[in-house]
């Protein structure tokens, strides 16, 4: 039987994919405030600007490609059961080939109903528009998980973390909660590969292994220590 290997991955492991995240710019996203552009308040309050800000997004999403990193992550699932948990919202383990993702944060590429948010649906290109409605009749918006919100999916992924007989951090700096919290739910005797430039830091019971690389330069290291 694979041994089950948990993947945490942040925004990182997509930087080197060209996608920008807002913790690289002192709170700005592509010259936005993040709270102008993430939260619910600003949903209510301007509506349009928030709706083109993710299609933007969305559009650089799906100019992107998978790295060397994302391949690598999928390779392991010929000698791992690989279950990958991101805090990004786009769609590169998928296609890079990862079978097992958990995105905690929302997917860019779905659009979910401004009411419902477990009513979500795919988008046909980049473009979400206002007047594009759900099912129940209201505004469609991007499924993401804004500041504010719950994490709908922290519990199946806190799950996930406890029975990790190896897991691996990449490129995420543990600054966002609750998602931060999820290595105190792996296994203390489970080794923990840390792959990042700047190592965060973790309680001192897990079992350590530093990886200080950026995410395609750390994953060939890794992979030279798991195969």
């Amino acid at each position: 039987m694979k041994k089950k290997l948990v993947v945490f991955t942040g925004a990182g492991i997509s930087a080197e994919s060209g996608l920008k995240t807002f913790r690289d710019t002192d709170g700005l996203w592509e010259g936005f405030n993040i709270y102008d552009v993430a939260t619910p308040e600003a949903w209510r309050k301007n509506p349009e600007v928030v709706q083109d800000f993710y299609n933007q997004r969305r559009k650089q999403v799906l100019a992107a490609q998978p790295n060397e990193a994302h391949k690598a992550l999928a390779a392991l699932e010929a000698d791992y059961d690989v279950h990958i948990i991101t805090q990004n919202v786009d769609d590169l383990h998928e296609r890079a080939g990862s079978t097992r993702v958990t995105h905690l944060h929302g997917l860019i590429t779905r659009s979910q109903s401004d009411i419902n948010p477990d009513l979500t649906y795919p988008i046909d290109g980049w473009e979400l528009k206002m007047g594009d409605l759900c099912e129940l009749g209201t505004q469609l918006r991007a499924h993401v998980v804004w500041f504010g919100e719950p994490v709908p999916m922290i519990e199946e992924a806190a799950f996930i973390c406890s029975s990790a007989e190896v897991f691996v951090l990449v490129g995420s700096s543990l600054a966002v909660y609750p998602a931060a919290g999820l290595i105190d739910f792996v296994p203390a005797l489970s080794p923990t590969y840390i792959i990042d430039p700047v190592i965060p830091k973790v309680k001192n019971s897990h079992q350590v292994i530093k990886i200080q690389k950026t995410a395609v330069e750390g994953m060939k290291d890794l992979m030279d220590l798991l195969i």
